[in-house]
């Protein structure tokens, strides 16, 4: 299907974020695109491996350990969502296919402002994800190798090589002879797979919350249409049809959305809610010591997982309002002059959203901005007691 430049403003960075690992929505599934999946979980899965033989050996400082155990939960968190974004591949290409109908069907200026509105913000999004991966990866690097250089001098027989791996792999990799050539090769491929870490976190979240804001700019529409309906026009039926039919098929493609980010953000929230804590602990041990190293790389891994759970809430919490809102916008339309046979169709559509499609994780937990606030307020609390009982 060809891209128009509307399509192309929207989806070009969205693109490219997504297809080095094999999870752009609207690929061609051949074998090279499986190639690229399998090299990036295969390299994920070894980071994972590596970060939890790290923990069980045990052998370096409790810094070193705390980036070890932040590398292996992110790790299993990008696995979980690229290897779910695979099983559900039918719902995202399904998502990605309307929204390319959509852009190629623009028939007003004013549908084009507010796609154009909702695609600039999933830019934003692409662009946040794209700074998180390669700066948070080269601060991670360099505050790492620092630590790891400095265990190394004070015990290299133990500890491995004196330079510092990119990640936390000396007590693994002490146990091989490693050459100078062979330690280069091995901090390119660590830090390769680190930025493909990063992307296949932060690139998957904004595939996703692409398409949801895509979404929420259509029901947008829908409700200009409701409300700006013209029942003095000829076929009242057949246009007010398509506006049901627009509705329901608008429904369907957010139920597939949430269908897909149930168990991603049940993943998500537990491993954001945990780290926030462990990592902001660090943060304040730093802050105490005056390590303004360890306090800038605590401080970004921070931000990077609540901009996560920010986005998520925001954008969760704009989806269920815009589902809600529909029922206003067709009851702020002339129903009344309607014709019976279709004034009937609007309580069903006031009943539908009655129930509307929320983003839940393990479709227990509604993600929006209540949910949001809990968890800050309990991170915090829990925090604030960690910090009296360090003073006293």
């Amino acid at each position: 299907m060809s891209w128009n430049a509307d399509t192309a403003y929207a989806m070009t960075l969205v693109k490219h974020l997504s297809v080095p690992i094999g999870s752009w929505p609207l690929q061609e599934y051949d074998k090279f695109a499986l190639l690229r999946y399998i090299l990036s979980s295969f390299g994920l899965s070894i980071v994972v491996i590596v970060q939890f033989l790290e923990l069980y050996y045990n052998c370096t400082s409790a810094y070193a350990n705390l980036d070890a155990l932040t590398l292996f939960a992110c790790g299993i968190l990008a696995l979980t969502k690229i290897i779910w974004f695979r099983i559900y591949a039918d719902n995202l290409t399904c998502n990605y296919s309307s929204a390319m109908n959509d852009y190629l069907t623009i028939d007003t200026e004013e549908k084009r402002i507010v796609m154009r509105d909702h695609a600039f913000w999933g830019r934003v999004i692409c662009i946040i994800a794209l700074l998180i991966a390669y700066v948070d990866s080269v601060i991670f690097i360099v505050g790492h190798a620092q630590i790891s250089s400095e265990e190394a001098k004070a015990n290299i027989s133990i500890l491995g090589h004196q330079a510092g791996y990119a990640i936390p792999s000396t007590c693994t990799l002490a146990h091989f002879h490693i050459t100078t050539s062979l330690y280069l090769v091995i901090f390119a491929l660590e830090y390769i797979y680190l930025v493909i870490m990063c992307i296949s976190n932060h690139g998957s979240d904004s595939v996703f919350l692409h398409i949801a804001l895509h979404v929420c700019g259509q029901l947008k529409i829908l409700k200009a249409n409701f409300m700006n309906f013209d029942v003095t026009s000829p076929k009242v039926n057949e246009r007010f049809t398509v506006l049901i039919l627009r509705h329901n098929h608008l429904i369907r493609m957010a139920r597939k959305l949430a269908e897909i980010i149930s168990f991603v953000l049940m993943v998500q929230l537990f491993i954001s809610s945990m780290l926030i804590i462990i990592v902001g602990f660090q943060f304040i041990i730093a802050l105490t010591t005056s390590d303004f190293g360890m306090m800038s790389k605590s401080f970004l891994v921070l931000s990077a997982f609540l901009v996560q759970l920010t986005l998520y809430s925001v954008v969760g919490d704009y989806l269920k309002t815009q589902m809600e809102e529909v029922a206003l916008s067709v009851y702020q339309s002339v129903w009344y002059d309607l014709p019976a046979k279709i004034t009937r169709n609007i309580v069903f559509i006031m009943m539908w959203t009655q129930f509307p499609i929320k983003l839940q994780a393990g479709n227990f937990v509604v993600v929006d901005l209540g949910t949001y606030m809990s968890i800050l307020k309990s991170s915090v609390s829990y925090l604030s007691v960690l910090r009296v009982m360090m003073e006293t």
